[in-house]
Order: structure tokens, then C-alpha cells, then sequence
């Protein structure tokens, strides 16, 4: 669904160098306003999609498995590493999690990582990837990046600020969710049936996809994303983390999205995720956690 241009500007300074990100001048203080920690991680994201696009299709990327058997690049532990060492001088009092080194600090700041979220993808040179960047301020997500270089787009979001995106063309638009009322006219995306075979869930989740109007299987962030958007009025996965969905979760919210889990709790960190336009959000719960009469 087209939107219309946002008039106001890209809150980061335009054209700024990744490698440029400035150090405030007082970097050890506990509060930063949010639009400075917002233009911190489109500079954080400018700076890892520079490292992303060097090893995407790379002859000679290294690939190696971790102990729960999913891939991890050259590329993740890269752009993690650099994330990392820039909010060490940006940011030193903040903690930092993420996916591939896990938690580093103790503080009411925590920025939370997934370097490459999509890395099977990524692997196999399907674009549909991005890193995502979230900053959380006494466990509320305040600050959320997620981009996709290899796909031309980016979509941002602080809270009280709204969600915003970059598209192909280079153009900043505000996010807006659909006004799509009915389960029978909505678009339903997801990543793959196996996670919810695997999780036990498949029969529920069938009985949504029979609900609904028409399903694609986007897949990862770009699933929720494009509920923003409002071109997929709602996406759910039955299995996830924190890093996944954490910068997500104020981007789907500034655009008038709901964002919980699959019992309905709000927040990224229950290990599953229901994103919808709102308007949907409740029939959708309702359907997923029916017994199983099959």
C-alpha cells in the first residue's frame, strides 16, 4: 500500500558517513534523547550494511555452524564486533546483546543485536535479509532499525516519533498499518509451515490460514515490516528471540501495528510473535490458541 511522503526529514544528518558516527560530548551520560540514539543506529546501520554488501555473495564467505546447528558468517560476527566497539565509545555505559556474542553489561540501556537476521538466506544469496538494531530503556524498546540493503530498503522507528521507511527509489515515507477490518480480506504472511509443525501449532495455524484471503511466506522481518507498510495486514511466527523481534516491535507500534505474542502478551520477548494492523489483532489470537479438534 502506497503512503504518502513524509515531510519531515531523515532524522539522521543527511549523507552521514557511517564511519562518521560522533561521539556526544558527554558519552557516559545515562540519558540521551531519543532522536540522537535513533540517528546513532541508522549510523550504526549504515556502517553494517557496508560490511554486509561486501560479503553477500562472496566467493570466499566462511560459514560455519553454531551448537543449534543454524548458520553464522564471517558477515554476523563482523557486523556485530563493529556494532559493539562503536557503542563501547559512543555509548559505554549501555548494555549490549546480541545474537552471536550475547550479553555484555548490566544497565537500564540495552541495545539489542542481530547482526544478519535471515543468514540462511543470506548464505544462499536470497536478499531478503537485514540487520536489526533496537535500543531498549528499562526493558521498553524506545529505538528500532531494521535494514535491508541487499533489497534497496530501510525502516525505522522511535517511540513518540513514528515509524518511517526508505524505499527503492530513495524515498522517506511514514508507516501507517491497513484499516483492513475483516480476517476474510486480510494478507497473512509467515516464514515456513515447518516451524509450526515443530512447534506443535501447525493445526491452529492452518485454521488461520484458512480464515484469511490470500498467504505469502515473506518470511523473517521482512513478514512484519511490511504489516507497517500496511501491504500484509498481519504475520506471525511461533518461534523466535529477542534480537528478531525487538526492533520490530516500535516500528509495527508507531505505525498503529499490535505487537505480541501468541498468547497475547505485548513486548518481543516472549518467544513467539502475533503483528497485525490492530483491527485483527484479537480474532487472530483467538483462532491460534483454539484447542486442536483435528
Amino acid at each position: 500500500m502506497t503512503r504518502a511522503a513524509q515531510t519531515d526529514p531523515d532524522p539522521r544528518p543527511s549523507g552521514l558517513p557511517a564511519s562518521n558516527v560522533e561521539i556526544p560530548a558527554n558519552p557516559a551520560a545515562d540519558d540521551h534523547p531519543v532522536t540522537d540514539d535513533l540517528a546513532l543506529a541508522l549510523a550504526l546501520a549504515d556502517a553494517a550494511d557496508a560490511i554486509t554488501m561486501a560479503r553477500f555473495q562472496a566467493v570466499d564467505l566462511l560459514v560455519e555452524a553454531k551448537p543449534d546447528a543454524t548458520p553464522v558468517t564471517d558477515a554476523d560476527t563482523a557486523v556485530e564486533a563493529m556494532i559493539r566497539a562503536r557503542l563501547a565509545q559512543v555509548r559505554p555505559g549501555d548494555a549490549v546483546l546480541g545474537e552471536e556474542q550475547g550479553l555484555v553489561g548490566e544497565a537500564r540501556r540495552r541495545w539489542v543485536v542481530d547482526p544478519v537476521d535471515g543468514t540462511k538466506n543470506f548464505v544462499r544469496g536470497v536478499p531478503v535479509w537485514g540487520t536489526l538494531l533496537a535500543l531498549e530503556i528499562d526493558g521498553t524498546v524506545v529505538v528500532g532499525v531494521a535494514s535491508a540493503p541487499a533489497m534497496g530498503r530501510r525502516w525505522w522507528a522511535a517511540r513518540g516519533h513514528g515509524a518511517h521507511t526508505r524505499t527503492v527509489a530513495g524515498e522517506i515515507r511514514s508507516l501507517a498499518v491497513s484499516a483492513v477490518t475483516d480476517l476474510a480480506d486480510a494478507y497473512l504472511s509467515f516464514a515456513s509451515i515447518e516451524n509450526w509443525s515443530a512447534a506443535g501449532r501447525l493445526e491452529p495455524f492452518l485454521d488461520l490460514v484458512a480464515a484469511v484471503w490470500r498467504t505469502r511466506a515473506f518470511g523473517d522481518f521482512w513478514s512484519h515490516m511490511m504489516v507497517a507498510e500496511g501491504a500484509v495486514d498481519l504475520a506471525c511466527e511461533p518461534d523466535v528471540s529477542l534480537w528478531d523481534m525487538a526492533a520490530l516491535q516500535v516500528i509495527i507500534e508507531e505505525a498503529g501495528g499490535t505487537f505480541t505474542d501468541l498468547t497475547g502478551r505485548p513486548g518481543p520477548a516472549g518467544g513467539s510473535v502475533l503483528t497485525t494492523n490492530s483491527r485483527l489483532h484479537a480474532r487472530a489470537l483467538d483462532i491460534l490458541n483454539q484447542p486442536s479438534v483435528r
